[in-house]
């Protein structure tokens, strides 16, 4: 595994991270807390030491699992949360619908301090606004108070993670987070086939010295091998709720599927799979630390882990790569 620095922060986080969503919430097939763990454990054998979390994960379990899976090893790890929904006091959620924002000063404290509760430390390496509006970041109090909790040795850095899906409202988010707020990172949607964000955002976070986290690298299963032809999505499955009608998610597929083929070449006798390609386009910008896969078994984790060390893609592969500068795969 390797290594890259969070902006400016001395936190050294590996490539490959672990999006601790996957086995905290029932979005993407894991069920039993003990698959997750395991899972957990066996990332950190195998280099990964920085797992993304939030405390709106299955209502706490997306921190008190790290805890049971990695406890011992706290001063091992970097801990990403994030928080914003107030799930404490609104406890009607219907299927992955949004649950109402709190970012007042008196909240965050209240919410850090839950966290850090329920994570059994002293400290959070990166703290994260959680799908934070424009409003949201151009509120002072919002930066005072996490500028407050950093002094205080709560929280190591901060920044913002941009959603919940791909939007064109999130390049003026992370832009103003960027150049106004000077965050340590933005975290956003990028992959080979929706490249929108990075494009506008990457340069930016260049001149003011911002990391990115990215999520989705495998636009939801269609860079991985996971999607086919014939795959169909279960209740449980959140592709399922984020497009509207089975035509559409048809469409998604479809659409989605043949653009891959047009991804091929970077396999073959490369020595790098599909999946492990998808990450290394992702890392091959240098201000993004660290890519978040989803992973949730065993094969997957071994795949993902392992690209951080496959050839990087050349100068002539990237020119060959189609730019997509939509927002239309991603779910």
């Amino acid at each position: 595994m390797k290594y890259r620095e969070l902006a400016k922060t001395g936190l050294k986080v590996s490539e490959i991270g672990f999006g601790v969503w996957t086995v905290s919430t029932t979005w993407w097939g894991v069920k039993e807390e003990s698959i997750g763990v395991s899972l957990l454990q066996k990332a950190f054998d195998l280099g990964i030491n920085f797992f993304d979390t939030a405390d709106t994960y299955g209502n706490g379990l997306g921190e008190t699992i790290l805890v049971k899976a990695l406890g011992p090893h706290r001063d091992k790890i970097l801990i990403g949360t994030k928080v914003g929904y107030d799930f404490y006091h609104h406890t009607g959620r219907r299927g992955q619908e949004e649950l109402p924002q709190d970012f007042s000063p008196d909240y965050l404290e209240f919410a850090l301090n839950e966290s850090l509760k329920r994570l059994g430390t002293d400290w959070i390496d990166l703290y994260q606004l959680h799908n934070p509006r424009i409003d949201v970041i151009q509120r002072t109090e919002v930066f005072e108070t996490l500028e407050k909790l950093k002094r205080a040795g709560k929280i190591r850095a901060y920044g913002v993670a941009l959603g919940p899906a791909i939007n064109a409202r999130q390049i003026d988010e992370g832009k103003a987070a960027i150049e106004t707020r000077r965050v340590d990172s933005v975290q956003i949607i990028y992959n080979l086939l929706e490249q929108m964000l990075g494009l506008d955002l990457f340069p930016i976070g260049r001149q003011g010295q911002s990391s990115f986290l990215v999520r989705v690298p495998h636009a939801s299963g269609l860079l991985d091998g996971t999607v086919r032809p014939e795959t169909t999505f279960t209740e449980n499955d959140h592709r399922y709720h984020r497009v509207s009608t089975d035509e559409k998610k048809r469409q998604w597929q479809e659409e989605g599927l043949k653009k891959v083929e047009q991804l091929k070449f970077l396999t073959g006798e490369t020595g790098r799979t599909l999946g492990q390609a998808a990450l290394k386009f992702i890392l091959s910008e240098p201000s993004v630390s660290s890519v978040l896969p989803n992973i949730y078994n065993d094969h997957l984790l071994a795949e993902f882990s392992a690209a951080s060390n496959v050839p990087d893609l050349t100068l002539e592969e990237l020119s060959q790569l189609p730019v997509h500068n939509h927002t239309r795969l991603s779910y």
